[in-house]
């Protein structure tokens, strides 16, 4: 019969934690990511607002835009990448990961702009005129496209 061994000490300086400060810790983590996140996207939709002619939630709301509306949503699902990979590369760390957060989350919002505005420019796919459309457009499915890819090549980057 051979002698059951005993656990390893913990090294010096090693903290522990009880069950319910590790959930408390991971509940305030979470909370305070998704309030961030939910401020970024927010942002992102009022950048997306000035830089889209008229006022995107009347002619999402009211107007029912489709192409206003899938322009609107592909680009806050890339912001939402960034935000994914941003808390994903944080490394657990809260505080640097809530501002590493809050940093390439608005990077990302200024990417996402500047890039529809360059693809306005260099393709000749407009924006304005594809919003003043009422049945969806091929050209809102191509930049919505764009600003997936251009999230995701970001959100990338991050990590």
């Amino acid at each position: 019969m051979t002698p059951t061994p005993l656990p390893s000490p913990l090294p010096t300086g090693v903290e522990t934690f009880s069950l319910a400060e590790a959930l408390g810790r991971g509940a305030l983590a979470i909370a305070s990511y998704a309030m961030l996140g939910v401020i970024l996207l927010i942002i992102g939709f009022y950048v997306l607002d000035m830089a889209i002619p008229g006022k995107l939630s009347q002619l999402i709301k009211a107007d029912r835009n489709p192409n206003a509306t899938l322009l609107t949503g592909s680009g806050l699902a890339a912001v939402g990448l960034i935000v994914a990979a941003s808390i994903w590369s944080s490394g657990g760390a809260l505080h640097e990961g809530l501002l590493s957060t809050l940093v390439f989350g608005l990077v990302g919002i200024a990417v996402q702009t500047v890039a529809m505005v360059i693809f306005d420019k260099v393709v000749g796919i407009s924006v304005r005129d594809l919003v003043k459309e009422s049945d969806p457009q091929p050209g809102a499915r191509l930049l919505a496209i764009t600003h997936l890819a251009i999230g995701l090549i970001t959100a990338v980057a991050v990590i």
